[in-house]
């Protein structure tokens, strides 16, 4: 879904896990769905560790935990290895997590979860082991994303960090433009250049 980012400031839901791959994000069985439809990748959100084999909710894993919740999903270490399957991050997107910190992402994943309007924040170790201890001691941990000056702090502590942004996918995701938008909204400075340089 198309949404402008500016400030974003939410309780959070904690997965401390590494090395979450994307078959664990949306197994490959989704993967021969016809649709792009957000809330059945979303209903399918790590789809293998919300259920039981039964079909019945696993009652241990977070999503399933009324006590988290919240636009922002904080990852442990390399999020999204493996496949460079577009549908993680829909899934992502489509359960309605609008950011993800962790301390490493595959490129691949990341710019996956960039096109589809969720913002992935890298942060240090050291930060990411602070937040899950605040979430730990208070589910209503609140982190504030800021978007415009690129920080993210935690309000339990009062820490900040500043994460890195490619400038282009930047201006993107606070205007709400995917690559195409961008490219009309520039067709003009396009045909421009292209008069220009014929």
């Amino acid at each position: 879904m198309k949404q402008k980012f500016n400030i974003i400031t939410s309780t959070c839901v904690p997965l401390p896990l590494e090395n979450v791959d994307t078959d664990q994000i949306i197994p490959a069985r989704f993967l021969k769905a016809t649709t792009k439809d957000e809330s059945f990748f979303g209903d399918n959100l790590f789809r293998d560790w919300r259920y039981q084999a039964d079909g019945k909710l696993n009652k241990d894993f977070v999503l399933n935990n009324p006590a988290y919740s919240g636009c922002i999903l904080v990852a442990g270490k390399n999020f999204g290895s493996g496949s460079s399957r577009e549908h993680a991050a829909w899934a992502i997107a489509g359960y309605g997590f609008r950011v993800v910190i962790s301390s490493f992402f595959a490129d691949i994943h990341k710019n996956n979860e960039l096109n589809n309007f969720v913002l992935p924040v890298q942060v240090s170790e050291a930060f990411l082991a602070e937040l899950f201890q605040s979430i730990q001691d208070d589910p209503k941990t609140l982190v504030e994303v800021n978007l415009p000056s690129q920080t993210v702090t935690n309000q339990a502590t009062g820490r900040s960090e500043h994460f890195d942004i490619n400038g282009y996918k930047k201006h993107c995701l606070m205007n709400g433009l995917d690559d195409i938008d961008f490219l009309v909204q520039n067709k003009e400075k396009t045909e421009l250049w292209e008069q220009q340089n014929k």
